[in-house]
C-alpha cells in the first residue's frame, strides 16, 4: 500500500489516465479523416476553391492530432506488459491477434497513405491523392473496428475456451470478432467520433463568423458541421438506445448502476433524472424521477418489472456513483447536441444561420462537448464492467501483474507530468491553428514567376499561411 492506495488501484488509475488522453485524439481523427475525404471529393467535383482551402486548413490540424493519437496509444500497449501481465497472459491468445490485425490492416493503411494525403497532391495527381485521402479515412474506421472488437469481446466474451493453464483460447474467430455487443459499440463509437468532429468544426466556423459574417470558408464549414449535428445526433440517440438494450441483456448490473436502481421494481421502474447515490443506505438521495419511464425505455412497457442491484452479489457490483454520474453527463450532452442541431435547422429556415451571434456562441460553447461525452461514455462502459476485465470470467484483481504500489505510483506521476507537458503543448498548437482563419495560399514557388512588362519579380510565399508554433 502507498498512502492508502493499493497497486491495483494505482494501476487502474494509470490506465484510466492514459486511455482518457488517448481516446480524445482518435475520436477526433476518425471523424476528421472522413471530413477531409468529403472536402477533397467536393473540390474535385465542383472545383470550388473553398473546399480546397478548407481541406488544406484541416489537414494540418489532422496531422498533429493523428500524431498525438499514435504516441498516446503506444504507451497503453506497454502497460499490458508492465501492470497487467497476468491479463496479457490469460487473454493474450485472443486479444493479441486482434491487436495485430489492427496494426497490420488499419494502422499500416493509414501510415502508408498519410504522407501522400498531406504532401502529394502536386506530386501524384489529383485522382491518386483522392484515393490516398479515402484510404486514410477508411484506415481510421478500420482501426476503430478492430479496437472496438477487442473491447467488446472483453465486455461480452464469446467463441473461446479455456485451456489447462487458464488461458482464453480461440474456438470461433467469427464469434470472437462479431461478439454480441460489437455491432452496437462500433456504431455508437463511430457516430460519436463524427459528432465530436462536427462540433469542433462548427465551433471553429462559428468563431470566425463572429469575427466576419461574410467569411466564405467559415460559412461553408459551419453549415456542413451543423448539417452533421442535426442529422447524426438523432441517429446517435437511437443507436444509444439499442446499445442500452443490448447491455441490459448481457451486462444487467451495468444498467442497474447507470439507472441507479439499488432495489428491484416488480411493477415498473422509475427513470431517475438526477440524484446522489448513497451506497451505505443503498438508495438515491434527492432523486428527481419520472414514474415507470425506465421500464418504458428499457422494456418498452410502462409496468414491466426491472431487477435491481439487490439481485447482484455485493462483490460483483460496479461502482454505482461513477457509472451513475458519467452516464448522465453523456446523455445530457447528447440532448444538448440535439438542441444545437435543431436550433441550426430553425436558423437555416429563417435565413439567419450565418448572422445569429447567439447560435454561434452556443456552437463555440458546445465545441468541446463531444470529447466530454466520449470520455463520459467510456467511463460508463469501463467502470460499469467492474469488477471484471473479461466480463464474468476474469476479475481485475486477478489480472494485475506482481508489481508494488510505489513502482506504479512513480510511473503514474511520470505519466502525468509528461502527458500534460507534451499533449498540453500539442493541444495549444492545435488551438492556435484553429484560431487562425482559413486562407487561400498566395502564389508560391511551384506556380512560377509573374511576368509583367518583361520583368520577372522574385516569387512570393505567403508566410502568414504557414502555422507557427
Amino acid at each position: 500500500m502507498l498512502d492508502g492506495f493499493s497497486a491495483e488501484t494505482l494501476a487502474r488509475v494509470q490506465f484510466a489516465f492514459t486511455v482518457s488522453f488517448h481516446i480524445i485524439f482518435p475520436a477526433f481523427s476518425i471523424g476528421l479523416a472522413s471530413f477531409l475525404a468529403v472536402l477533397n471529393a467536393l473540390y474535385l467535383k465542383t472545383r470550388d476553391e473553398t473546399y480546397l482551402t478548407l481541406f488544406t486548413y484541416w489537414k494540418k490540424i489532422f496531422a498533429v492530432a493523428f500524431g498525438m493519437g499514435v504516441v498516446s496509444g503506444i504507451v497503453m500497449s506497454y502497460q499490458f506488459g508492465t501492470n497487467w501481465s497476468v491479463f496479457s497472459d490469460r487473454a493474450g491468445p485472443i486479444v493479441g491477434p486482434l491487436m495485430a490485425y489492427e496494426v497490420l490492416s488499419a494502422f499500416f493503411l493509414e501510415a502508408g497513405f498519410l504522407g501522400i494525403m498531406l504532401f502529394g497532391r502536386e506530386r501524384v495527381g489529383e485522382k491518386l491523392h483522392m484515393f490516398a485521402t479515402a484510404m486514410v479515412a477508411f484506415g481510421t474506421l478500420m482501426s476503430a473496428t478492430w479496437i472496438l472488437s477487442v473491447n467488446s469481446w472483453m465486455q461480452t466474451p464469446a467463441g473461446y475456451s479455456i485451456n489447462d493453464v487458464g488461458q482464453f483460447v480461440p474456438e470461433d474467430w467469427w464469434q470472437i470478432v462479431f461478439n454480441p455487443s460489437f455491432p452496437y459499440r462500433l456504431v455508437h463509437m463511430v457516430l460519436a467520433a463524427f459528432l465530436t468532429t462536427s462540433l469542433v468544426v462548427g465551433a471553429v466556423g462559428a468563431l470566425h463568423l463572429l469575427r466576419d459574417k461574410t467569411d466564405r470558408e467559415a460559412r461553408r464549414m459551419f453549415s456542413m458541421a451543423m448539417w452533421m449535428a442535426a442529422i447524426v445526433t438523432p441517429l446517435q440517440i437511437f443507436a444509444g438506445d439499442l446499445h442500452g438494450l443490448n447491455t441490459l441483456e448481457h451486462q444487467p448490473a451495468k444498467v442497474m448502476a447507470m439507472e441507479g436502481h439499488y432495489e428491484s421494481h416488480p411493477h415498473g421502474a422509475p427513470l431517475i433524472l438526477f440524484g446522489i447515490p448513497n451506497p451505505e443506505e443503498r438508495r438515491i438521495d434527492y432523486a428527481i424521477e419520472i414514474p415507470y419511464a425506465s421500464s418504458l425505455i428499457l422494456r418498452h412497457q410502462w409496468d414491466a418489472p426491472l431487477d435491481g442491484l439487490d439481485t447482484i452479489p455485493d462483490d460483483e457490483e460496479p461502482p454505482v456513483a461513477i457509472v451513475f454520474f458519467s452516464f448522465r453527463v453523456m446523455v445530457g450532452l447528447g440532448f444538448a447536441m440535439l438542441g444545437l442541431g435543431m436550433w441550426s435547422l430553425w436558423a437555416r429556415w429563417k435565413g439567419t444561420i450565418f448572422t445569429s451571434p447567439r447560435l454561434h456562441r452556443a456552437a463555440i460553447l458546445m465545441g468541446p462537448s463531444g470529447f466530454v461525452a466520449v470520455l463520459a461514455g467510456w467511463i460508463t462502459t469501463e467502470v460499469g464492467r467492474q469488477p471484471y476485465t473479461v466480463y464474468g470470467m476474469l476479475r481485475t484483481s486477478e489480472s494485475l501483474a506482481p508489481v508494488d504500489a510505489p513502482a506504479v505510483a512513480a510511473s503514474l506521476i511520470a505519466f502525468i507530468v509528461v502527458y500534460f507537458a507534451v499533449f498540453g503543448a500539442g493541444t495549444f498548437y492545435i488551438l492556435r491553428m484553429m484560431n487562425k482563419r482559413p486562407a487561400t495560399p498566395k502564389l508560391g514557388l511551384r506556380d512560377g514567376p509573374i511576368r509583367t512588362a518583361g520583368i520577372t519579380p522574385a516569387p512570393q510565399i505567403d508566410t502568414d499561411f504557414i502555422p507557427r508554433a
